[in-house]
């Protein structure tokens, strides 16, 4: 059952992280305390592997919560603009990394206002971008675009000429764990939430979320809004 599926999966992610961190200190323990080098680097190495399962502990709680509606989303207009603009610095660190670099795909000179709430939405734009920098390609772009759609809606749009998904995958990849390619995913980090958790918050704002790929050509994800419609008085 779905239940069953789920809490394998929980199991299978935070065995290679405890078991990793449990090896480390075991060698460290064993003797490897003499060596400062090797001291060093293990002690590095357990605490990416606690980093890790940090992240896989802290998206379960989010995803929890979410999924009992525990959490109310106070909703409040905001610029869609300036806080996607505020992701993209905060990332432009990790796309240099691998030589990706994160853009409008047009000016925005003006506010645009959104109804939502902000610190979710946020969570949803770095998840998104995030996500085109790991599976990105060296040299490649990623691409925020903004469009009006009916009723009183704005589309954000966000491109990457990265790996793509084949088709197959597409239904998947919203699901808990779901890794297109497990072993890359893995080797970057991340909990493998991500994607749950977005669609999660979408939901949650009573709004849609869109997937697009090309397989080798990149993918697209887009994601609805409310607009903020500001009356004169």
């Amino acid at each position: 059952c779905i239940r069953d599926r789920f809490l394998g999966s929980i199991s299978h992610e935070l065995k290679t992280p405890l078991f990793t961190v449990q090896g480390y200190i075991s060698t460290l323990l064993d003797g490897g305390m003499k060596d400062k080098t090797i001291r060093k680097k293990y002690l590095a190495r357990a605490l990416n592997g606690v980093e890790r399962l940090v992240y896989i502990v802290e998206d379960l709680d989010t995803i929890s919560k979410l999924e009992m509606s525990e959490e109310r989303l106070t909703m409040a207009p905001f610029d869609i603009v300036a806080l996607t603009q505020n992701v993209m610095d905060l990332l432009e660190m990790k796309a240099n990394k691998k030589d990706i670099i994160i853009t409008f795909d047009d000016k925005y000179n003006k506010p645009i206002l959104v109804v939502g709430n902000y610190d979710k939405i946020q969570q949803v734009v770095t998840n998104l971008i995030e996500n085109s920098i790991k599976y990105g390609k060296s040299g490649g772009s990623t691409e925020i675009g903004f469009e009006d759609v009916i009723n009183n809606h704005i589309l954000i749009n966000i491109s990457d000429n990265g790996e793509g998904i084949d088709a197959k995958n597409i239904p998947r990849l919203f699901e808990r764990f779901f890794r297109v390619d497990k072993s890359g995913a893995r080797s970057e980090g991340g909990s493998g939430l991500g994607l749950a958790i977005v669609k999660h918050i979408i939901e949650a704002h009573n709004e849609k979320i869109f997937v697009e790929s090309n397989l080798g050509k990149g993918s697209q994800f887009s994601f609805t809004l409310q607009k903020h419609i500001e009356f004169d008085s």
